[in-house]
């Protein structure tokens, strides 16, 4: 595992971290490079770092020292492709432990997923369970579950033969089944919308981000994920959670991960803050960043305990 960096002229810097396997995640980073606390934003299946963009520009505004550092999962955004056996859970979690080991070497950390995101920090608590509560002092679950994730929701076309018909054909001829995923996105994109937004008004630049980002996603890293998603099974990380502040978070128009598997969640963890914000869908980061943001303060304070303000060397990674 390493890194490189390149630096721009604006706030934002950039770097490459290598993975154990080899594999090159794309890493920003935003803020004081010398602060001594690093919260790590995951995002999620199709999405990469942008998706995080609202959410971090309202936490920015109300905090100018924070530390921002962003990477996107492999087979995701800028990151590199992958041997199609890694697009799991398990390996995302090694993932972040690769980049916390580039990036934030020392100092305690507070993970934040969305989705998927959230999926890879309850896999890393499970395989990191010394760290919670000592380089681990917080996290938050945004709009994901511990497991059964076919059981409710959008969740249970997983069960759908037609998704295996699907992954069978995108082994066989991924390019062919590229060109049609292209050929399909206007198409399949009002699905999208109903899965992410429901029938709800959304900001145009919002669609348009959230469209982006799906369409960008290589069909095979799409696909791949899906066979994750049905075995899935992290109930086992969430009683360490205990031990640190916790919130779980999300949109209570969500069909993709609906309430249920928060409440479920928040109801394994002791003193977990149970946040669902009223008409959000799964694109909760998207659609209500401000909502979302506030709530990450709260539990920015928890791990704190300075009250209302953070210490100039809070470090923020996305």
């Amino acid at each position: 595992m390493s890194i490189t960096s390149t630096f721009t002229a604006s706030a934002e810097r950039r770097a490459t971290v290598s993975t154990r396997d080899g594999v090159e995640l794309a890493v920003r980073e935003y803020g004081p490079r010398d602060a001594e606390s690093t919260v790590v934003l995951l995002h999620g299946h199709c999405l990469r770092a942008e998706s995080w963009t609202y959410v971090r520009d309202e936490l920015t505004r109300r905090y100018a020292g924070a530390r921002v550092v962003c990477y996107d999962h492999r087979g995701h955004g800028d990151s590199a492709t992958a041997p199609q056996g890694t697009y799991n859970l398990d390996q995302l979690g090694h993932d972040l432990r690769d980049v916390l080991d580039a990036v934030a070497p020392t100092g305690p950390v507070v993970l934040i997923g969305h989705s998927m995101g959230g999926m890879t920090a309850l896999t890393y608590a499970a395989q990191n369970p010394h760290e919670i509560g000592t380089r681990v002092v917080g996290v938050a679950l945004i709009a994901t579950a511990a497991s059964g994730l076919a059981d409710a929701g959008f969740g249970r076309l997983l069960r759908n033969p037609v998704v295996s018909l699907f992954q069978s054909a995108v082994r066989r001829a991924p390019r062919v089944m590229q060109h049609a995923k292209r050929v399909a996105s206007t198409v399949f994109a009002p699905i999208i919308r109903t899965a992410e937004f429901g029938d709800r008004t959304v900001s145009p630049r919002v669609l348009a981000l959230a469209n982006a980002m799906h369409n960008e996603t290589p069909i095979v890293t799409m696909a791949s994920f899906l066979s994750a998603f049905m075995t899935y099974d992290r109930t086992d990380a969430l009683a360490a959670l205990s031990r640190i502040p916790t919130l779980v978070l999300c949109g209570s128009a969500d069909l993709m991960t609906p309430p249920s598997h928060s409440v479920a969640m928040a109801a394994a963890v002791d003193y977990a803050d149970l946040v669902i914000l009223e008409g959000a869908g799964h694109s909760v980061i998207l659609e209500q960043p401000t909502g979302v943001a506030a709530a990450m303060a709260r539990l920015m304070t928890r791990v704190s305990g300075v009250g209302e303000t953070f210490d100039s060397g809070f470090a923020l990674a996305a």
